[in-house]
């Protein structure tokens, strides 16, 4: 793909790298580069010679979650626009672009790596969790604070598997970050590399899992992936889907949002809930 495309796909031997390429919007999810991931997972899918597939961010920072240009403003372009002019319109393009989407990744049937520096914020990390291993730069940083902005986190709660129950309550209700030594202590990531080597220490991670043969690579990510089912994930994550739409449309929400529409920039909007 060209650069001015917002998500690149390049092959190298087994590995696929897929890069979102929005480096000075921090890598905010728009429609536009949401709809990239899913087709370049198509391009990784279709060729028999991808065995591993590498999610990463242009720029200083991974993703600093959904683009509040369209979300918030509700300046989502087109059909999707029209759509969450209801509330079971909204619920249904989140279903579609959040957590449907992310789920493919999530059950993508080769191993998945996010290469993740900088800020990974709210659907920026839901979006790195749904990948099989995380690697982290040292520089890396990962926060959700949708709470305090008056939403119930984001579409598909992560935090609670990837933290534990009591850290993820913690993490939710304070807004704080964790650095990338405390995401790797706490199991959020499998390892921490200096930011200079992150993409050749991702490769060198993906060339290794690559020596899998295919087959058993998906077999196995598949029983994985079940384990955490009859574990309750898949019950936890609809639960939460669920609350996250009735909080949607909840006084306290509907108000926050007609304020935040009625200010003059999305600066005034992240500056509200700053420290």
């Amino acid at each position: 793909m060209d650069d001015d495309q917002v998500v690149l796909y390049s092959t190298r031997g087994h590995v696929a790298t897929i890069m979102m390429n929005r480096p000075g919007m921090a890598n905010a999810q728009d429609t536009a580069l949401i709809d990239g991931i899913d087709h370049a997972l198509d391009l990784a899918d279709a060729d028999d010679e991808v065995r591993v597939v590498i999610l990463a961010g242009k720029g200083k920072h991974f993703s600093s979650g959904h683009d509040l240009k369209e979300l918030v403003g509700d300046t989502e372009a087109g059909e999707w626009r029209k759509m969450r002019e209801t509330p079971e319109g909204k619920f249904r393009h989140e279903q579609v672009m959040y957590v449907d989407r992310c789920r493919r990744l999530y059950a993508f049937r080769k191993p998945t790596i996010a290469a993740v520096q900088g800020a990974c914020v709210a659907a920026g990390m839901m979006l790195a969790c749904m990948c099989d291993l995380i690697v982290a730069a040292d520089d890396a940083t990962f926060q959700n604070p949708v709470l305090r902005m008056t939403g119930a986190g984001v579409e598909l709660l992560v935090e609670p598997w990837e933290l534990g129950v009591r850290k993820a309550k913690e993490f939710l209700f304070t807004g704080e970050k964790l650095d990338a030594q405390e995401a790797w202590r706490l199991g959020l990531v499998n390892r921490v590399v200096p930011l200079a080597e992150l993409t050749e220490r991702v490769e060198e991670l993906a060339d290794r899992v690559a020596l899998v043969p295919p087959a058993t690579a998906q077999v196995v990510k598949d029983s994985l992936n079940q384990t955490a089912t009859f574990m309750g994930k898949d019950a936890s994550w609809k639960y939460h889907f669920m609350a996250h739409h009735w909080m949607h449309n909840t006084e306290t929400a509907l108000s926050a949002l007609e304020a935040r529409q009625e200010k003059q920039s999305m600066s005034e909007v992240f500056a509200e809930h700053r420290d």
